[in-house]
């Protein structure tokens, strides 16, 4: 049965809504309100505008094509079912580029928060060196963070399929709101970082062969096995400890501190080593990367507030063997060589001397005089040597977040004022008056 010219008249109204409804559809630079120093990077702003408006262009075009159709010729023959058909894929297609679009306006919005916003400017100035390797192995792809409840951060890495289709144009980390200002905000920021870096390394990938011949076959639960199945939380929990020391064991404690049946359930289906063995592994990285006695310290620590003499026998000989395990584990990483690094070793790549605890000691007392200091030190180094006097007792929590707070604004006015530079002439005294000023204003103490 032939369409009805009431059928036609119907899909004719409705595609046209569509149109309309998508013309109100506005980029994020007109909408969005914000100081200029809680905006995204130049680099991430283009990205997202970029394949927001691609998306639209090619709805519009869909939906223009289809209204050319239903009112020309080879409409003729085709039934009210197929039209409706092809509509209702236009219509999902419409929802998919609306979901994206709220996708990053959640995140966007939030920039026009009070302090909220130039504090994530900041955490992508963080991101984006905690990302960053000497050796160009790489293009760092734009980082762009926000805040959402919980305890725990995530990434949707960038290059990697959207709702509705298409690829991601940046990398989206949600940051747990609960660890706002303090070092532990390292810890979930870096961990979701490296799983961004194991994607473009393929470190995963390149790690499972090597997991899979150690393990031993007809064995219930070889410690090896779950190596491999927890691999990929492994890797970035490797990649964090590396960037800012024991910030990222301190922070990864805060976010494990569950209630005791919490912290040995075994569930094969997580990709997360279970709390208690998590914890332990960070701390056997952490004395591999940087040895020092407060490994074990914070070992015996952990194990205190969750022993484990009157777990089951069962579940108790896992945990032991898992430990014993995890030195060749560690050593397994720290000389991984995987071909995305050109012949270099992770531990090379990763360039650790920089955060040996003497020196992160060293710096503490270098800024406690000279705070000016910190405004020329990597931010991931910062958090490294900031975390690490939490560590020592050299600096309380209400000291720390205001200084970290102060020290992420300064990271974002200072970024969005090298971009505004980048073209003027005499940048370079622009940019030291620059630093003067903000020095001033945020007052930056060790006390």
């Amino acid at each position: 049965m032939t369409m009805s010219p009431q059928a036609r008249w119907m899909l004719s109204q409705e595609a046209r809504a569509l149109l309309a409804r998508l013309a109100r559809v506005k980029p994020f630079a007109l909408v969005e309100s914000m100081v200029p120093a809680a905006a995204l990077s130049p680099a991430a702003q283009s990205a997202v505008e970029q394949h927001l408006i691609a998306g639209r262009h090619q709805l519009r075009e869909s939906v223009r094509d289809f209204l050319t159709w239903l009112h020309g010729p080879a409409v003729r023959g085709a039934t009210a079912e197929h039209a409706q058909r092809r509509f209702t894929f236009l219509k999902l297609r419409f929802n998919a580029v609306i979901t994206q679009f709220d996708l990053f306006n959640d995140v966007i919005t939030q920039r026009s928060e009070h302090e909220t916003g130039v504090w994530l400017s900041g955490l992508d100035v963080v991101s984006a060196d905690a990302l960053k390797l000497r050796g160009d192995y790489y293009d760092v792809p734009p980082l762009i963070c926000y805040l959402d409840r919980g305890i725990g951060a995530a990434i949707r890495r960038a290059r990697t399929r959207l709702p509705g289709g298409g690829w991601n144009p940046v990398s989206i980390i949600r940051v747990p709101r609960e660890r706002m200002v303090g070092s532990g905000i390292a810890s979930s920021l870096v961990h979701e970082v490296g799983h961004q870096a194991a994607a473009l390394l393929d470190l995963v990938g390149s790690l499972r062969p090597a997991l899979q011949a150690m393990q031993r076959t007809g064995v219930e639960l070889d410690p090896w096995q779950l190596w491999e199945r927890w691999i990929s939380e492994i890797v970035s929990d490797f990649w964090s400890v590396a960037r800012v020391g024991i910030s990222s064991t301190m922070g990864l404690i805060g976010i494990v501190s569950l209630p005791r049946p919490f912290i040995f359930r075994l569930n094969v289906d997580d990709p997360h080593p279970v709390p208690w063995i998590r914890v332990k592994l960070s701390c056997v990285i952490g004395n591999a990367l940087f040895p020092h006695p407060q490994w074990e310290r914070l070992s015996r620590l952990w194990e205190s507030f969750y022993p484990i003499s009157d777990l089951d026998p069962a579940r108790r000989r896992l945990l032991e063997q898992l430990q014993a395990s995890m030195p060749s584990l560690v050593a397994l990483l720290m000389n991984h060589r995987p071909k995305t690094l050109r012949g270099r070793s992770l531990l090379e790549a990763l360039d650790v001397s920089e955060r040996q605890p003497a020196r992160l000691q060293r710096l503490f007392c270098k800024w406690r005089h000279l705070p000016a200091a910190m405004f020329r030190a990597a931010p991931t180094l910062v958090f490294a040597v900031l975390g690490q006097a939490r560590v020592d007792g050299q600096l309380n929590p209400e000291e720390e977040s205001v200084l970290l707070s102060k020290l992420l604004s300064h990271w974002a006015l200072r970024s969005t004022l090298d971009t505004s530079f980048a073209c003027a002439p005499l940048r370079q005294g622009r940019a030291k008056a620059s630093t003067g000023w903000l020095r001033q204003q945020h007052g930056l103490t060790i006390h």
